[in-house]
């Protein structure tokens, strides 16, 4: 499977030039508008990155709730199973199941 950047542990954490408020020219006073629109923005992103990173985490503890549940149940199966064999096997008769009916209609065409 082709790893990308995000796969890379950290880098998502490195600041690049821009996040880190170094500029190779010294800022003059008409850029700060453009500078507070910028923050603005990486600031709604950041919210809005949050909100589904909470949103995910609330999915995988739902979904490991349902697992511990299903888990449990299942253990609760194979010690009854357990219980069963240990207690030895069944009387076996040689009556067979009867089988199911098949149900007729008619069809109109």
């Amino acid at each position: 499977m082709p790893r990308g950047v995000g796969d890379i542990g950290g880098l998502r954490n490195i600041r690049s030039m821009h996040t880190s408020g170094k500029r190779s020219i010294p800022r003059v006073e008409s850029s700060a508008y453009l500078d507070f629109y910028m923050l603005r923005k990486e600031e709604e992103r950041l919210e809005k990155e949050d909100a589904m990173l909470e949103k995910r985490k609330a999915a995988i503890q739902k979904r490991l709730e349902d697992i511990k549940k299903e888990k449990e149940a299942l253990e609760g199966l194979l010690y009854k199973q357990e219980k069963e064999q240990q207690a030895g096997p069944k009387e076996v008769t040689n009556e067979e199941p009867q089988e199911k009916k098949w149900k007729k209609m008619s069809l109109s065409y």
